[in-house]
C-alpha cells in the first residue's frame, strides 16, 4: 500500500476529481435555470462570448455530452498530474484559457455556403484535446522511455481523437450543420502540441556529469598524485608475464606417451 502511495501522488487524484466535480455541479446548475441563452458559452468574435473563455469547458448540452467528456478528463488529468507534476497546473490552466480564446477568435463559417453562423460553443472537449496532444507529443519531444510509454497509452486509447480536428462535413453529408465544434478540437490540439514543444526541457532530470568527464579537463594536482603513485608502486606498471602459447603437437606427444 505504501508503494502505491509513493507512485500515485495526491495531486493526480485530487485535481481530476475536482475538475469532474465542477463539471457535474455546473451541469446541475444548468438544469436549474442557470447559464441560459448562451450565458457562459463562447460566442466567436462577440464581446459577450468572452465569458466563455472561463466558463464554457464547465458547461454541457446534455447528459450524454457531459459523460463523453467526463471519462477523458478524468483519465488524462490523472496522467498529466502523475507524470508531469512540475508543470501540470501550468499546462492545464494555460491550455484551458488559450484554447478557449483561440476558439473565440475562429469564426464559425458554414463550409458549404461560406456564411457566418452565430454559435454558442460549450463543453470540455477542447481541454480534452489539449491534454491528449500534450501527453502524446511531450513524450515524443522529450524522448524519455517512461514518458513515451504514456504517449503510446494515450495513442492507444485516444488516438481516434485525431479525426475530431476536422469538420464533420468532411466525412458525412449532413442535412443541417454539425453541432460538434471542430474548432475547439483543433484549437486544443494546436495548443497542446505547442506547449509540449515549449515545455520539453522543463523538469527533466539532468544526468550528473563529473568534472573529469569534460574533454578539456586537466588538474595539475591530479597529475602530481598520479606521478607519485607510479613512483611508489612501480610493480603495478610492469608488463605482466605472457602465457606461453600452447603447441598442439607437444600436447599430442604427451597424450601418446601416456598411452
Amino acid at each position: 500500500m505504501k508503494k502505491i502511495k509513493k507512485i500515485i501522488s495526491f495531486e493526480s487524484i485530487f485535481y481530476p476529481i475536482l475538475m469532474l466535480g465542477f463539471m457535474w455541479m455546473f451541469y446541475v446548475l444548468q438544469q436549474n435555470g442557470w447559464f441560459e441563452n448562451c450565458w457562459g458559452a463562447i460566442i466567436p468574435l462577440s464581446p459577450d462570448g468572452l465569458k466563455g473563455v472561463l466558463f464554457s469547458p464547465l458547461l454541457h448540452a446534455d447528459i450524454d455530452h457531459l459523460i463523453s467528456n467526463s471519462l477523458p478528463i478524468l483519465g488524462l488529468t490523472f496522467l498529466l498530474f502523475l507524470f508531469y507534476p512540475f508543470i501540470a497546473r501550468k499546462v492545464f490552466i494555460l491550455g484551458w484559457i488559450l484554447t478557449s480564446f483561440l476558439v473565440w477568435l475562429l469564426p464559425p463559417i458554414d463550409l458549404e455556403t461560406g456564411q457566418y453562423q452565430y454559435t454558442c460553443v460549450i463543453g470540455a472537449s477542447g481541454v480534452v484535446y489539449v491534454l491528449a496532444f500534450f501527453l502524446f507529443f511531450s513524450g515524443v519531444f522529450r524522448w524519455n522511455m517512461k514518458l513515451l510509454t504514456v504517449s503510446m497509452l494515450v495513442a492507444l486509447y485516444y488516438g481516434s481523437l485525431i479525426w475530431g480536428i476536422f469538420p464533420e462535413e468532411f466525412f458525412n453529408k449532413l442535412e443541417e450543420p454539425s453541432k460538434i465544434s471542430w474548432q475547439s478540437h483543433l484549437s486544443g490540439a494546436l495548443i497542446g502540441t505547442i506547449m509540449a514543444f515549449l515545455f520539453r526541457k522543463i523538469g527533466e532530470e539532468r544526468k550528473k556529469k563529473f568534472i573529469w568527464e569534460y574533454p578539456n579537463y586537466y588538474s595539475e594536482k591530479d597529475d602530481k598524485l598520479w606521478q607519485e603513485y607510479k613512483e611508489k608502486h612501480p610493480e603495478d606498471f610492469q608488463e605482466l608475464p605472457q602465457k606461453k602459447e600452447d603447441d598442439i603437437w607437444e600436447h599430442l606427444e604427451e597424450i601418446r606417451n601416456k598411452g
